[in-house]
């Protein structure tokens, strides 16, 4: 599907949005920057504490958002009970592995690991909710897991495969727990299992109110982690810090997301995350823009085959759908052209006893 035809989908072509294309992929640019703004302030402050301000004060500008647009409060316990389950998951746990990963990888690199999560989805929902999957879904994930290897596992490990004598397994054990690319993989396992919950949890509380309050429950154990293991978040902080840490709070969490739940409760969920790709792309720009941030050849490799990865598990469906047209009309000239035959047959027969 190309972007075109998604942004019809998203009916996007109406008066109303005149900036419709801009706005399509606004939440995907400010996803994206957002990552390069949070890791030039990381030595400036501390990564839980950067956390905690990312996602509550943002949560309460979409509260107040859905609060003006008439949208109600959870009213069941067990509306609470998923809301509390998804903030901790995907508020708490994703974010702070989020900002531990950012202090020892970079904001491109680091991005690209987050945006393979629809891995981890496709495998989730093919065990609980026995989603096909598919060939060109597996193709992806095979493609995805092989990507993210060579972005992850330390390059002395991969080049090693080729001449074994010279690996050093305890120094490439040592450097493989202290990679950033491992928090960013859990980071991305959590958004994950977020993204699953989120099925359970709209069925008791509206989507955006539910994201609202996500935001904010899952702050408050990040604040209290930072407030008991961390020690001068904001002393070393200047104006362009925080200028850049509200960037993240008010457009990366509250204006991003507010503008993902609006696109998709107008057109297809599905073609909208088609364009998470372009998350990635922002980051590794920008971060090479502005931080000076550079990938090794086998990372770059990674990288370009998690982002084809990622295109074929979101297209798995549209790229099923149309070489299965093709396939079927090629089946129907070889059945067209077997009649043909078919039918001279007889004739040829009729003459020959004829001339007899």
């Amino acid at each position: 599907m190309d972007f075109q035809e998604t942004k019809m989908q998203l009916k996007l072509t109406d008066n109303k949005l005149p900036f419709g294309t801009l706005l399509l992929i606004a939440p995907f640019f400010f996803w994206g920057t957002a990552m390069v703004a949070m890791k030039g302030v990381i030595p400036n402050t501390t990564p839980l504490f950067m956390a905690g301000v990312r996602i509550l004060p943002a949560g309460i500008l979409l509260l107040l958002v859905a609060a003006l647009q008439g949208r109600k409060q959870p009213e069941s316990w067990k509306g609470w009970l998923w809301i509390s389950i998804f903030a901790l998951v995907d508020g708490a746990l994703f974010q702070g592995f989020l900002a531990e990963g950012l202090v020892r990888t970079g904001a491109g690199l680091g991005s690209v690991t987050i945006d393979s999560q629809p891995l981890a989805v496709a495998i989730l929902c093919l065990w609980l909710f026995q989603e096909r999957i598919g060939l060109w879904g597996w193709l992806g994930l095979a493609v995805g897991v092989f990507g993210i290897s060579l972005i992850g596992l330390p390059d002395e490990w991969i080049l090693g495969l080729f001449s074994p004598e010279t690996v050093e397994v305890s120094a490439g054990v040592g450097q493989l727990f202290d990679s950033g690319e491992w928090l960013m993989l859990l980071a991305s396992l959590s958004m994950a299992v977020g993204t699953v919950l989120v099925r359970w949890v709209c069925k008791y509380a509206d989507p955006v109110v539910a994201t609202a309050w996500h935001m904010i429950i899952g702050g408050l154990p990040l604040f209290a982690l930072s407030a008991g293991f961390e020690s001068g978040q904001w002393v070393n902080m200047d104006l362009s810090g925080w200028v850049a840490m509200g960037y993240s709070t008010v457009f990366g969490s509250a204006i991003a997301y507010g503008l993902f739940f609006y696109f998709a409760s107008r057109g297809s969920l599905t073609s909208l995350s088609a364009l998470t790709f372009l998350t990635p792309i922002f980051a590794l720009f920008f971060g090479n823009l502005f931080l000076g941030e550079v990938l090794s050849s086998l990372q770059s490799v990674g990288v370009g085959l998690t982002l084809v990865s990622i295109y074929l598990i979101n297209q798995r469906d549209v790229l099923a759908d149309k070489f299965s047209f093709n396939r079927e009309g090629e089946e129907e000239k070889l059945l067209r052209k077997s009649e043909n035959k078919a039918a001279q047959i007889p004739l040829e027969v009729g003459v020959t006893e004829l001339e007899g």
